[in-house]
């Protein structure tokens, strides 16, 4: 968590905070308090309070909700008390990482009230900004979703181009299961009923269904389960919240979605500051 807020810090101070340094006495000191500005999901207080540790100024940073929590807009997320400078140096900052991932928390809660009561679940992607994978993945776990695989070394996911690469389904699967640790399993993106069929014959551990409408993939989880009721099916492509119940309806486990992180609109939460 200190290194991505570290970067942030030094992007946005640089040699440091003229405005501040020349309009505001160094003795000064303020409390603040971050306000939402509309309906959201709360994520990001233990960034926002890293953030604060960094500027220094015996600035003390208070949440007064958590993480998960839903605020109606003019609710108090949290606040923050010490140096009026310091705190002027992390406000956009902090608001930055609060606004961005309560964004995805609060998208990431949509997707999970959509499907409520269908038994699949709602999961993130790789789909994150650089440098900030784990930060982004706590917000929607914070939303209620939970996590994919955190990078290409903890997880095993045949897509179509290691199909390509690897001349087919059940060679690449067959190459997998040989080299893969015991507990991980094999999860191979499919297509169509014929891909999908193959990968189970394979030995396939789970499925991916890759840009399948609806009705094909109720008809694909069918199939799946005829063939082994045991595998773990996961839906992928196309989904969004007015389709995603549709998705949900047609049976299968997991639903991922790369809108939660790569296209998430930022939450409007501000920092309404007063000297003390």
């Amino acid at each position: 968590m200190k290194e991505p807020v570290r970067r942030a810090l030094a992007e946005d101070l640089g040699r440091g905070d003229l405005t501040s340094a020349l309009t505001v006495p160094p003795e000064a000191r303020a409390t603040g308090r971050f306000v939402a500005r509309e309906r959201l999901v709360v994520a990001g207080l233990e960034v926002a309070r890293a953030v604060f540790e960094e500027t220094g100024g015996s600035t003390r940073f208070a949440p007064l909700v958590r993480d998960g929590e839903k605020l109606e807009s003019g609710g108090a997320l949290a606040e923050v008390h010490g140096a009026a400078r310091a705190i002027l140096a992390g406000e956009r900052v902090a608001l930055n990482f609060l606004m961005r991932l309560s964004g995805i928390a609060t998208l990431t809660r949509r997707y999970v009230a959509a499907v409520a009561g269908t038994g699949a679940r709602i999961t993130d992607t790789r789909k994150t900004a650089p440098g900030l994978r784990a930060l982004e993945k706590a917000a929607v776990r914070a939303g209620g979703g939970i996590s994919h695989r955190s990078g290409l070394d903890d997880g095993i996911l045949i897509k179509d181009n290691h199909l390509a690469l690897a001349g087919g389904v059940a060679e690449a699967v067959r190459r997998a299961k040989k080299g893969a640790p015991h507990l991980l399993k094999v999860e191979v993106e499919v297509e169509n009923r014929e891909m999908l069929r193959e990968a189970l014959e394979a030995g396939a551990d789970a499925v991916l269904l890759d840009n399948m409408s609806p009705e094909e993939v109720r008809e694909a989880v069918e199939l799946a389960r005829s063939l082994r009721p045991d595998v773990l099916v996961e839906v992928s492509g196309g989904v969004n919240l007015e389709t995603v119940r549709r998705y949900a309806e047609a049976g299968p486990d997991l639903i991922s979605v790369g809108a939660l992180t790569h296209s998430a609109p930022a939450a409007d939460i501000s920092l309404d500051l007063e000297p003390r």
